[in-house]
């Protein structure tokens, strides 16, 4: 969101006081023509910055200026606190409750009701209804070796059920589709990885620290790639498992079927990951085309229904 980086480069500046365009621009990844727009904005704003050229040149906020608390609309103190009460809930610490109350410093007293209705509206909970236990005291003690570039060490499964010890070089915590993952330097595979921390156990935080070297920011998003790969295919499935079925496809790609079912265009690429989704839907889902797909489904269901024959 534009309004957090404006706010981030603010206090940038005010803590680092000189700061150039391209570390402006590698922090938020973007590029240097959209940090020079984010200064006019911040400038028009009403905060003044003024570029220093040559070696040690920079971005900084003129000597002497003091921040008013009018100079952050209604609307910009709502967006911010909404994301800053989102974090709170999933990433607890006490840099962001600092920063919550700082946030709310800015906030005049006769306007102090409107802005918390406001940032109350849309609510943000990316907390899972059930799940890992050690999730949040793993973030904990992620976000302490990020800070401090110590080493962390953990045991991992892999999607097989492969079980390695591992130790790595923490450089990113990533929330993607609910689910978060840390990114690191693998000290046992010499290359960088994306974890999942639902997979990780024993995770123990190293005295030993490191120095970071540079590093490939992973890929996150699929699109182009999924587009030639995936092919729609013709499913059948019982109003009970709509909402699931939601997770995957559009309500364009959904018609009805009498009044219980309803006929949907399903994407779908052959490996194992799409065949247990469709599984997943049990008795509520029938593949109806392609017949290769269709035919796959009963090979599994077969075997599966070897493993509960009577052993008696």
């Amino acid at each position: 969101m534009k309004i957090d980086r404006l706010v981030s480069i603010i206090m940038i500046l005010l803590d680092k006081k000189r700061i150039g365009a391209q570390e402006l621009a590698d922090m938020f990844e973007v590029s240097p023509r959209t940090v020079y727009r984010d200064i006019e904005a911040i400038n028009m704003a009403g905060i003044p910055i003024r570029s220093v050229s040559g070696v040690g040149g920079g971005f900084e906020i003129m000597q002497n200026y003091k921040i008013e608390k009018n100079v952050f609309t209604a609307s910009d103190l709502s967006a911010i606190l909404m994301g800053l009460y989102s974090l709170t809930d999933t990433v607890r610490g006490d840099e962001l409750i600092n920063t919550l109350a700082k946030v709310r410093s800015f906030i005049p007293a006769d306007r102090a009701k409107d802005i918390e209705l406001k940032a109350s509206q849309i609510y943000i909970d990316l907390t899972p209804w059930m799940g890992n236990g050690n999730t949040e005291r793993y973030l904990t003690i992620i976000k302490t070796a990020l800070q401090e570039n110590r080493l962390l060490s953990f045991e991992y499964v892999d999607r097989h059920g492969n079980k390695t010890a591992r130790t790595a070089e923490p450089y990113r915590l990533i929330l993607k589709s609910n689910h978060w993952y840390f990114q690191g330097y693998c000290r046992t595979r010499n290359d960088f990885r994306l974890f999942r921390l639902c997979r990780i156990s024993n995770l123990q935080i190293g005295k030993e620290t490191f120095t970071p070297r540079d590093y490939r920011k992973p890929q996150l998003t699929f699109d182009d790639i999924l587009s030639t790969m995936q092919a729609k295919i013709k499913i059948r499935i019982h109003r009970s498992v709509m909402d699931r079925v939601l997770d995957y496809c559009a309500y364009e790609d959904i018609s009805p079927d009498g009044d219980e079912y309803y006929i949907v265009r399903f994407p779908f690429i052959e490996n194992e990951y799409y065949y247990d989704i469709l599984l997943s839907f049990g008795d509520k889902c029938e593949c109806l085309e392609p017949l290769h797909v269709r035919t796959e489904i009963k090979r599994k269901v077969r075997n599966m229904l070897a493993l509960y024959k009577d052993r008696m």
